[in-house]
């Protein structure tokens, strides 16, 4: 009788550690939330038109690995690439929404996020896709080291080369 009830306590006592070890495992700690927050700063200032803010938020010597275009090297260069592409996003009307349900990895100094993404035009989805990034954490703050995103659709096919007229006959 005395064993049973001790058999009983403990297992009891086991199933409330592991219910609060499994509460612990899946609160985000500082550093995955510096990560999300960094993609929110990410949104905020795409779709606010703020290219110089895009751009701080990569490291100096980062690689952006755009959809359907060569690579992205270094911070400079990766300004001139979203002073374009926010340029032309502004232009078609477009808004970049971040979907809040990501995965974020940690080690050490460096980190991840994938997720998805939509954007819209006067509230109309035009495409849907999906991104990774790594970011390294430098002097207390997280950079983006890698950064790269394509959609789910595929590309629009090229549009067909006009065709010359026929040659009049004489």
């Amino acid at each position: 009788m005395m064993r049973s009830r001790t058999v009983r306590w403990v297992c009891a006592g086991f199933a409330v550690l592991t219910s609060a070890m499994a509460g612990f495992a899946h609160a985000a700690s500082p550093d995955e939330a510096g990560i999300r927050a960094q993609t929110t700063s990410w949104v905020k200032a795409y779709n606010g038109g703020d290219a110089t803010a895009v751009a701080a938020l990569y490291a100096e010597d980062a690689l952006l690995l755009p959809p359907g275009a060569p690579g992205v090297s270094g911070r400079p260069a990766i300004l001139a690439f979203f002073t374009k592409d926010i340029a032309n996003t502004k232009a078609a009307g477009a808004v970049f929404v971040v979907d809040p349900k990501t995965d974020v990895g940690v080690s050490g100094r460096m980190g991840w996020e994938s997720g998805t993404y939509r954007a819209t035009v006067k509230g109309a989805v035009v495409e849907t896709g999906k991104f990774l990034s790594v970011s390294r954490k430098k002097d207390g703050k997280w950079l983006y080291l890698r950064d790269t995103w394509n959609a789910d659709a595929p590309p629009a096919p090229p549009a067909p080369a006009p065709v010359a007229p026929p040659a009049a006959k004489k």
